[in-house]
């Protein structure tokens, strides 16, 4: 059996992502006090119905319970179960919009005296140790609902256990940092294709763009130590257990040189590791 444990900070699209959850196939349980997760689990396994795929959505909202998420899932994983944690998050002031936008009140807005930012402070404290044991983590500050769900759907979709999923991200600095990535490289230090005015309105998937980055000596030799420390660090990760490995490149605008070392990455990779993905959340935002 698989369960996985949904969590993360309130308005960040757990929600949203338990619907994508049950679109892959998961039986999910929203809301769901911690101390009781382990005897449901216990009553998938004995059912003969089939409850090959389970998730549990368990947040602040269960009150004084929720101290005990750390210690479950602890629990499930030494009884020898197979357990992942999923953890939304998003800054705080994109959390404070979507709370005045829906109207909703924050589950600690009466333990904070009616103040949101704090709310999310004190549910971030309440959250620590559950997200540092996080097998998966997703910001969706930057995210559509649609582009979320379908993110939480790629996670769980396929199973191959055996390889650890890597997504290679490009973004750029000033849309904002990618906070769910693992690795950060900054490649704002080579010269930028966007001071050439043919190259200006294109993007890094276009090959005159990526020769043009790729054409300087520092380029080049960034590249090379770029593929020797990834290769060196992907099978510690590996053996480690990691199940997602986040790699994003960022350079100013999101559509140059952190696409094509994003792209470039992403060949080198998936000769030898099945589950490589890329994404370039900034490649479609306007330039001047």
């Amino acid at each position: 059996m698989e369960f996985i444990i949904l969590t993360g900070v309130s308005g960040s699209g757990k929600s949203t992502a338990v619907n994508a959850l049950e679109d892959v196939g998961f039986y999910c349980i929203d809301n769901m006090p911690p101390e009781l997760i382990t005897k449901f689990a216990a009553l998938c396994a004995a059912s003969d119905k089939n409850f090959d795929r389970v998730a549990f959505v368990a947040d602040v909202r269960s009150g004084s319970f929720f101290k005990e998420l750390y210690v479950t899932i602890n629990d499930l994983k030494k009884s020898g179960e197979k357990v992942k944690v999923l953890f939304l998050d998003a800054d705080d002031a994109v959390i404070e919009a979507r709370y005045k936008e829906t109207r909703r009140k924050h589950p600690l807005l009466n333990l904070a005296k009616g103040d949101i930012l704090n709310s999310i402070s004190l549910e971030r404290d309440m959250l620590a140790n559950v997200k540092g044991i996080s097998d998966y983590f997703i910001d969706s500050s930057y995210l559509s609902a649609a582009q979320l769900k379908e993110k939480v759907k790629s996670l769980f979709l396929e199973n191959e256990d055996d390889f650890i999923q890597i997504d290679i991200c490009s973004f750029g600095f000033k849309y904002g940092p990618m906070r769910e990535a693992d690795l950060v490289f900054d490649v704002r230090c080579l010269p930028n294709p966007y001071y050439v005015d043919t190259l200006r309105r294109k993007t890094g998937l276009a090959k005159e763009v990526s020769d043009y980055v790729m054409q300087f000596d520092e380029a080049k030799e960034l590249e090379k130590k770029l593929y020797d420390l990834i290769d060196f660090l992907l099978p510690l990760y590996i053996k480690e257990g990691k199940s997602q490995l986040i790699i994003a490149f960022g350079c100013t605008g999101g559509k140059h040189r952190s696409v094509t070392f994003a792209e470039k990455l992403a060949k080198h990779l998936s000769t030898r590791y099945l589950k490589v993905r890329i994404n370039h959340r900034d490649i479609d935002k306007y330039t001047r």
